[in-house]
């Protein structure tokens, strides 16, 4: 079975790093990934999406997604600015950084696909001291959607940071992780 995901975020954000740690992670988990970025100008704040296919069987779509399954928001100033929305499949959810209920979401975007709301902003600076909601949001999506388990992620961003960032920004990362897996609503 196919997965596709758009991910929706401003750059600076981690739009890209959470798409290709997503990504890594499945490849891990030994699925076939298709993922990449898009970006407009090229700037800190602007917008950009993120797409990836995830799936059991070979992947031989090479464009980016027009009907995703899953939409991430890791920006929640983005709603009602972008459609969001737009394109998603019968049976898809969006998942959105968002300090509301899904009610409250799914009314502010404007849609009757099924919504879930994580206050990733508020969870990734008190675990990680900033509001870098990429991690929070990877966390929230392996709750509602299993296509890679938590363990595999949590697993792969020790491995993929180990070096890169401190112990103890690794362990704070991580907190960031399960509780988003632990809050999405």
């Amino acid at each position: 079975m196919d997965t596709e995901i758009c991910w929706h975020g401003r750059g600076g954000q981690g739009v890209v790093t959470a798409n290709e740690i997503l990504a890594e992670t499945a490849i891990y988990a030994g699925k076939y990934v298709k993922a990449f970025p898009e970006f407009g100008p090229e700037r800190m704040g602007a917008p950009i999406r993120a797409f990836a296919r995830i799936s059991d069987d070979p992947i031989r779509v090479h464009t980016q997604v027009y009907e995703p399954d899953i939409v991430i928001v890791i920006d929640p100033t983005l709603i009602g600015k972008v459609d969001v929305a737009k394109g998603i499949k019968k049976g898809g959810f969006i998942l959105a950084n968002y300090p509301g209920t899904p009610e409250e979401l799914q009314k502010a975007i404007g849609t009757t696909a099924e919504c879930h709301a994580v206050d990733a902003t508020r969870i990734s600076t008190e675990e990680i001291g900033r509001p870098m909601a990429n991690t929070s949001m990877l966390g929230a999506l392996v709750k509602i959607n299993p296509t890679i388990s938590y363990e595999e992620l949590e697993d792969h961003i020790t491995t993929k940071f180990t070096g890169k960032l401190s112990d103890k920004m690794i362990v704070k990362n991580l907190s960031a992780l399960k509780r988003a897996y632990e809050e999405v609503q």
